[in-house]
């Protein structure tokens, strides 16, 4: 797998300085990013105001590809103009960044695959491909199953692919490594983050932190999300190894993105810390 950054880690220097954020990446030894657009109602790009053509000079001048990108909001009347860009840009591939699903309510959830079947589609008649990234709410279970099995039952393979991150999987209580061995053909992307050994909540999220038979809403993600909780990933106890060793196997998979959702370093010296920390691990391209 080739080793890709996820621009949410650097989100505070590229708002401040977008040209000489990307260069640090190239110099850290970066070379593919997965972006993370948070205001996808307005901006048809990566979320900074960025116009295509200019991007798409500034990556290709500091020998940085775009393997990706979150859109949020996800919705069909703006998804032309999303498609336009990225694919002006060269990227074949964007993704949702995060979903929130009612417990009591299946019809909802039955409602957005097929949404996301229809996002799927959208990309596929543009040669492009739409893939699910989780967080831990989608390892709740409804009538004994994991919301996120669910959606991959109730979605179509050829439309949706996945992005799994392996962190999230963890702290929903389920093993990243036995996700990736069951959905090995639909993944496409994986993104890595990586937990503390001196953390200051338990893994699992649903043992005393979150009720897991409460519906979890983006109030109590974000009350419950605890900075302290991620380190730089190489650096915690999560079996990055033994993910990698179970993704090798997984045939569409080309890109093992970092993600630092959160750091108590400076960001550029965080990502740093990560590529440093990341090398000693067997099977990733840099």
């Amino acid at each position: 797998m080739k080793l890709g950054i996820q621009l949410y880690s650097v989100r505070g220097s590229f708002q401040q300085d977008r040209f000489g954020t990307l260069k640090k990446l190239s110099d850290t030894g970066y070379h593919y990013v997965e972006a993370a657009n948070h205001n996808a109602a307005v901006d048809d790009g990566v979320g900074f105001g960025f116009p295509a053509k200019e991007l798409k000079k500034n990556l290709a001048d500091l020998g940085l590809q775009i393997v990706g990108s979150h859109i949020n909001p996800l919705r069909l009347d703006r998804l032309p103009a999303v498609l336009d860009y990225h694919q002006e840009l060269g990227n074949k591939q964007i993704g949702c960044d995060i979903e929130f699903f009612p417990l009591n309510d299946l019809d909802y959830i039955y409602r957005r695959c097929e949404f996301f079947n229809e996002v799927g589609r959208i990309c596929k008649e543009r040669g492009m491909r739409y893939y699910y990234h989780n967080h831990y709410m989608e390892f709740q279970r409804i009538d004994g199953k994991p919301i996120y099995d669910i959606i991959m039952e109730n979605t179509d393979p050829d439309l949706v692919f996945i992005e799994l991150d392996t962190y999230w999987v963890y702290r929903g209580g389920f093993d990243a490594v036995d996700y990736i061995r069951k959905y090995k053909d639909r993944l496409v992307l994986l993104h890595q983050k990586d937990f503390p050994k001196d953390a200051p909540q338990v893994m699992n999220m649903y043992d005393g932190i979150v009720d897991e038979s409460k519906e979890v809403t983006s109030q109590i993600f974000q009350d419950t999300k605890e900075e302290r909780c991620f380190t730089e990933i190489g650096t915690g106890i999560l079996p990055i190894q033994d993910i990698i060793d179970a993704a090798s196997d997984a045939p569409n998979l080309e890109y093992i993105i970092l993600e630092q959702d959160h750091t108590q370093l400076p960001e550029l010296r965080s990502i740093e810390v990560s590529m440093d920390a990341f090398r000693k691990f067997k099977g990733v391209e840099f």
